[in-house]
């Protein structure tokens, strides 16, 4: 820890004592019609917050430029006529790279929104205007700056009301009681696989850090329940992640060497015509912190690759292709000191390799009649190769499981989006997804031998289609549509109706409400599940969607310009839940389990209901906070049960956030920033322990006859992010310090048999995740 302060020490007296001068940069944009996504030609755009302000007209294609900005936090506002003004807050603006935004504004005879009003620009307001309630704009730039957020999309997440995580060891995100695997992924329109890296090994929906750089994204959207009709196979929530246009005018790159890896990023003009490109690449082998990660991650490495091209053109429209990719490797040595085997990971060489990738080409064209056309396809896979092996008594390593899974999905989806007057807006759209799979699961059985769970190797299609009608009035919007799904394995579909309404009481306060029925496929291997009794031909191909009513109430209150309440009660009720008739299984509480053998029917239910409450403070003077709250309970019943906790029944979630922003040097050209973050959460449920026969088969063996009902002690973590930034002729530096877990939290990870003592033990482990970053920008 001293070499790290006497390193912070020397980087803060070299920054300051180099010469001081007035440094600005340029922000570039355009400015559209929020409804049609035709450019707002001739409005005007400045710069509020300096003295004196800086101020342009965008030209004939709604495109502007600011020059001679100081270098900073400033607030812009656009205006064009017969359209609501919109202030965009906080911007920041260094020395290296020029800004580049995209403006929408909202036509004055729609009905007041939220981003009109004060504050001018609402952070809880999403980007898809289809959305009424439980819905967020997620801020990239948060995502750099909160503690915990790591530079890590999903750990954000998790700082918001009714997000549960699992305190930093894993960034499985659990919405409002439900289980992780429930949250659908999305990038550019497109569902994708899991984008973690190390996905899906201890929980289905999680994994370590995502593959999604914060030097690619756009701000994106996270919801939370009554999606929008356009959102189809999702249940617990939706990360709809947008990727950002590179740099039209300038090259501009990025370099970032920290513990954790390396991180480069390099955008520019690639055609004449305001065509661009940007790509990222991240390598990390966590060799430089080794003594920090638990015992078993030596080998772990992981990359990842990201890119967006974007390709405008004069009379076809907007062509842009994206992608992304990631490759991790990791496993585990059995310990070579007899004496040092305590549990089963212990005598285990595990090796673990996996991929990931999605590529998709999007044209959108606009038409003369206040349309417009986006269509995309995309190819997405992933892949699992898994192999462990443990030392038996002879000291020789027998097979213990094997996991070699590879999924593609091959998608075209479009929409067709057409304002049809002042008041009255439609959005259609289709979407076809072939799903390809090969699976091979295996598991010792009692001769240790290894026997098959699962095999199958073939090819299916979940089709859908939605529309939703949008009313807009001078104080009410209404939003109301429906969603279609088929699934052709088994030929099940479903038809969700959905509905969403925002009301504008005054210039401060607003209600909503939303409805929506919701459904989602189980991963793909537990359809193919081959049954450990004696019906061997029997598997789960059958299995229907699982499907959830969700009712939400909203309130905003916008207490001043730049502090924000909101409260959203909920309701949601699962059925048609996948369980096995003869026990309280339910895939409800299925977490991370490759190795099921169970056949299961819909015929479970289950049930979430809580409070959400936020109270932000947005930027103020560098001074910023996130208060974010929520009560909830979540259960199951199974077809022969009561209602018993899930495993993800917490009961309660509090997360405080709190930071600072220090302008330092002649110029106040430079910034020191420092943030915490309080996160406490109620325990982890789980089944009592069956000590006797935890004994007999020399494994952890529950009582599932009251499952769930025993619970840890609420957990206390602390997360940190300190930066230090400055600013130079044409370059910038910033040296950062994130630690998650900074108390060392001992997290619950379940149980383990203790082959020394036969005796059930906790698995708690304190994984503290320091990352010392230095980044330069030219």
């Amino acid at each position: 820890m001293k070499t790290l302060n006497f390193l912070f020490l020397v980087l803060l007296c070299l920054s300051s004592n180099l010469k001081a001068q007035e440094l600005t940069q340029t922000i570039r944009g355009r400015i559209l019609n929020s409804e049609t996504e035709e450019p707002l030609g001739f409005a005007n755009v400045f710069v509020k917050s300096i003295d004196p302000m800086i101020g342009t007209i965008s030209d004939a294609n709604g495109y502007f430029v600011l020059e001679r900005i100081p270098v900073g936090r400033v607030n812009i506002e656009a205006s064009y006529i017969g359209f609501h003004s919109l202030q965009i807050l906080d911007i920041l603006v260094n020395s290296a790279q020029e800004v580049q935004l995209d403006i929408r504004l909202n036509p004055s005879f729609a009905a007041i929104d939220e981003v009109t009003i004060a504050p001018k620009i609402n952070k809880q307001v999403p980007i898809n205007k289809l959305a009424s309630v439980s819905a967020r704009m997620l801020s990239i730039e948060e995502a750099s700056r909160y503690a915990g957020g790591f530079d890590d999309p999903a750990r954000l997440a998790s700082s918001f009301a009714g997000v549960a995580s699992s305190n930093g060891e894993d960034n499985a995100i659990i919405v409002r009681g439900n289980a992780p695997k429930f949250l659908q992924w999305k990038i550019e329109g497109i569902e994708i696989p899991n984008p973690n890296h190390f996905a899906n090994l201890n929980s289905f929906g999680g994994g370590g850090l995502t593959a999604l750089s914060t030097n690619v994204l756009a701000n994106s959207d996270f919801m939370t329940g009554a999606f929008a009709a356009e959102y189809n196979n999702a249940l617990a929530g939706v990360f709809d992640i947008k990727m950002r246009k590179g740099n039209s005018s300038n090259y501009q790159h990025s370099f970032e060497l920290g513990l954790i890896g390396i991180d480069f990023a390099s955008e520019g003009p690639l055609t004449k015509n305001n065509g661009s490109y940007l790509v990222n690449y991240r390598y990390s082998t966590l060799a430089l912190i080794p003594s920090l990660l638990p015992e078993d991650a030596d080998g772990t490495s992981y990359q990842d690759l990201s890119f967006k091209l974007n390709l405008p053109t004069l009379k076809s429209g907007t062509f842009s292709l994206w992608g992304i990719g990631l490759i991790d490797k990791s496993g585990t040595k059995p310990e070579k000191n007899a004496d040092d085997r305590e549990y089963y990971q212990d005598v285990s060489d595990q090796d673990v390799k996996q991929y990931m990738g999605a590529i998709g080409l999007n044209h959108k064209f606009r038409f003369k009649n206040s349309s417009y056309l986006n269509s995309t396809i995309a190819f997405t896979g992933e892949g699992l190769d898994m192999v462990t092996d443990r030392i038996n008594n002879k000291e020789v390593l027998e097979k213990h499981n094997k996991i070699k899974n590879s999924n593609y999905n091959i998608e075209f989806k479009s929409y067709y989006n057409n304002r049809l007057s002042n008041y009255l807006s439609v959005r259609s759209g289709i979407s076809m997804r072939g799903m390809g799979y090969n699976l091979d699961i295996r598991e010792a059985n009692n001769q240790n031998k290894l026997e098959q769970i699962s095999n199958k190797k073939g090819f299916s299609i979940l089709g859908a289609a939605y529309t939703n009608l949008t009313i807009t009035g001078q104080k009410l919007k209404i939003n109301v549509g429906v969603n279609s799904q088929l699934f052709t394995l088994n030929n099940n579909y479903t038809i969700e109706p959905r509905l969403g309404l925002k009301y504008q009481l005054n210039e401060t306060n607003s209600f909503s409400f939303g409805y929506g029925l919701h459904s989602r496929l189980e991963p793909i291997h537990i359809y193919f599940i081959q049954a450990s009794n004696a019906e061997k031909t029997k598997n789960n191909k059958e299995l229907d969607f699982t499907k959830a009513h969700h009712w939400v109430l909203g309130y905003d209150w916008n207490i001043s310009e730049k502090l924000h309440l909101k409260i959203e009660p909920y309701y949601q009720t699962l059925f048609d839940v996948p369980i096995s008739e003869n026990s309280n299984e339910s895939l409800l509480n299925l977490q991370g389990d490759w190795f099921l053998t169970d056949t299961y029917k819909n015929i479970g239910k289950g049930r979430n209901y809580g409070l959400d409450l936020t109270l932000e403070q947005y930027m103020d003077k560098g001074f910023y906070f996130l208060l974010a709250g929520s009560l909830f309970k979540s259960e199951y019943k199974t077809a022969k049960s009561d209602w018993f906790s899930t495993r993800y029944n917490k009961n309660f979630l509090i997360n405080a956030l709190v930071g600072k922003e220090f302008l330092l040097g002649d110029k106040k050209q430079n910034t020191l920033g420092v943030n915490f973050r309080l996160a406490v959460q109620g325990g982890d449920r789980y089944s009592k322990i069956d000590e006797q026969a935890s004994l007999l088969a020399r494994d952890v063996k529950y009582d599932e006859t009251t499952p769930f009902t025993m619970q840890t002690k609420a957990s206390t973590v602390i997360h940190t992010t300190i930066s230090y930034s400055w600013n130079r002729s044409e370059t910038s530096h910033k040296l950062s310090l994130k630690i998650l877990n900074l108390t060392g939290y001992e997290g619950f990870h379940g149980h383990r048999f203790n082959i020394k003592t036969g005796k059930v033990d906790e698995n708690r482990e304190a994984l503290m995740i320091p990352n010392l970053s230095y980044k330069f920008s030219f």
